[in-house]
């Protein structure tokens, strides 16, 4: 033998003499599967090889299924914040458009009690001038066309 292969060979003597000292694959190979799969080699084979060979599409689907959720969470926010923004935009109009039919409502109110504040001034001021004039013992005068109209129909007759 070459002295390369056989530095090779002392090589892998010394990964199977470190992996047969590990506490861990000492209690594995005393376990009842470890026994049987030391009295069956092919099936450890078998089973060596499966594991070894379902590793990259386990590895892939982890991966996608993180990544999912990742997406599902960034997506779940997104969307959230698109809801939030839409609705408040759409409560801003609500309360722009209340704000507008306040301030129309508060106009029309104002109007109405100016005219009907005035209108009960002036019917109290003219009872209140009668009432004065009642007590001072005059009658109370008629505006001048109402008596010149009644002076006219008591001429023509």
């Amino acid at each position: 033998m070459s002295k390369e292969l056989q530095e090779l060979q002392k090589q892998w003597h010394f990964i199977v003499q470190s992996i047969h000292s590990n506490s861990n694959v000492v209690a594995f190979m005393n376990s009842r599967l470890g026994l049987y799969l030391d009295d069956h080699p092919f099936v450890a084979l078998s089973l060596l090889m499966f594991v070894a060979v379902s590793t990259i599409p386990v590895a892939f689907f982890l991966i996608f299924v993180v990544t999912t959720v990742i997406m599902a969470c960034v997506g779940v926010i997104v969307m959230e914040g698109v809801v939030i923004s839409i609705g408040g935009i759409a409560l801003l109009c609500v309360l722009c458009g209340l704000g507008a039919l306040s301030l129309g409502v508060s106009g029309v109110l104002s109007v109405c009690y100016i005219i009907l504040s005035a209108l009960v001034n002036y019917w109290c001021a003219s009872r209140s001038q009668a009432r004065k004039q009642e007590v001072n013992g005059s009658s109370p005068q008629k505006s001048l066309s109402v008596m010149d109209f009644s002076d006219d129909k008591r001429k023509n007759k």
